[in-house]
């Protein structure tokens, strides 16, 4: 069975501003060395599908060096690989108008590789999946297109995009945010959400696509699944049966996120932490791949740390880091207070500062004495805060200077 994935990683991100100010969705980092588009990519290599197609748009080019960096060395044999496309424009000057949209301006790489199945995939979720799993579904059930669907608490339903199946899985109609959400056939108080991954039978995702460029259409969820559900075999995949090897019994099964959201990322965050966190980012049996990253250790000189992620090459320097996230090469320096904060890589928190529930991204100097996260009126002037009461820095504009903790 040969397996083509289109990986649609092009998405704007603009709910997760000022994260993606300088960067796609995918390429935003996630936890101490990954990126979100890390766990689309790991599912599909840990599940044997070996060619795969990372379609890119917006803001591509951290995303574009991440893979090349992370994902270049890790293909060991004849036929595997992950190849980025940007937009070819090969039907005129137009970018990627939508996810069909997307795949059909490079339908001539399926056409290529001649798959027996095309996985079309989103590249903006935290999660794990064992792919294969969703392929004996789909064959068993003699489908033409499976939806990967995620059973959502009928009271949080009515903010995902819903499946209407029956009692088979076989898919009856699709919503969008619907105030009445139809809850699942055998599980009342949960609804099917869209996880935005599908599998399609060659043959009809290559017909779908023509005719909805002679349509006019652009995207999958919109406008091709809702008129194949008219005259094919469309199924939704019970994602909640999913089952990956080496996965704790406190973590929570079927783990996925959709962190579309500063709040949402945030959250995702304090889900991976802890003794037994909900969903655990090391797993030998089931890999998360990642940045190669060649530098030094992280070091503690002295402090109090707990419950805290450091980074390859961070350095703590008499500070207090508390149930935070500190990725690469981060400076921490004496008397700081930091908790509950997300420290992305290159930057440096001088002295006497205190953080509270702030994200800081890449290439930041946070000047000594600084307070941030316990005046929300000041927080709100000088920064952006998220609805939840998070606040964010965005990007630097230069690499800090560290040469003096080099000695």
């Amino acid at each position: 069975m040969k397996v083509l994935a289109m990986v649609m990683a092009g998405g704007q991100g603009t709910r997760l501003h000022p994260l993606t100010a300088e960067r796609s969705k995918p390429s935003v980092p996630f936890g101490s060395r990954y990126r979100i588009t890390d766990f689309v990519l790991s599912s599909l290599v840990n599940s044997e599908i070996h060619g795969i197609y990372l379609l890119v748009q917006y803001k591509s080019q951290s995303l574009i060096e991440h893979v090349n960096k992370s994902w270049g060395q890790t293909l060991s044999f004849h036929g595997q690989f992950i190849n980025v496309v940007p937009p070819q424009m090969r039907e005129g000057p137009e970018w990627f108008q939508g996810t069909s949209d997307a795949v059909f301006q490079n339908i001539n790489l399926i056409e290529r590789h001649a798959p027996d199945m095309v996985a079309v995939f989103g590249a903006d979720h935290v999660y794990r999946m064992d792919v294969r799993q969703m392929i004996d579904f789909h064959h068993q059930n003699s489908a033409h297109v499976s939806v990967a669907a995620i059973p959502i608490p009928l009271a949080e339903a009515s903010a995902f995009g819903i499946i209407d199946a029956d009692g088979a899985g076989r898919i009856k109609g699709f919503l969008e945010k619907p105030k009445t959400p139809p809850p699942m056939v055998n599980d009342p108080s949960r609804a099917y959400g869209s996880m935005g991954n599908y599998l399609f039978e060659t043959e009809v995702l290559l017909t779908a696509l023509r005719e909805a460029k002679e349509r006019g259409e652009h995207d999958f969820g919109h406008n091709i699944l809702p008129r194949l559900i008219k005259t094919h075999n469309v199924y939704a995949y019970n994602f909640g049966d999913n089952r990956v090897p080496g996965i704790a019994d406190y973590e929570e099964q079927a783990y996925w996120r959709d962190v579309g959201t500063i709040d949402a990322y945030y959250d995702a965050h304090r889900d991976a932490m802890g003794e037994q966190p909900r969903f655990k980012l090391f797993n030998p049996q089931w890999v998360i791949n990642s940045s190669n990253y060649q530098g030094p250790s992280a070091r503690i000189l002295s402090g109090h740390i707990e419950n805290t992620a450091l980074g390859p090459g961070s350095l703590i320097r008499g500070a207090s880091v508390r149930n935070s996230i500190l990725r690469r090469e981060v400076i921490v320096e004496k008397d700081v207070e930091i908790d509950d904060c997300i420290i992305m890589d290159h930057s440096v928190i001088r002295r006497g500062s205190r953080l509270k529930r702030v994200i800081v991204d890449r290439y930041n100097t946070i000047a000594p004495n600084t307070q941030i996260g316990f005046d929300p009126a000041a927080d709100k002037a000088r920064y952006h805060v998220s609805e939840g009461g998070i606040v964010v820095l965005p990007k630097g504009s230069e690499v800090p200077d560290v040469s003096c903790y080099q000695q």
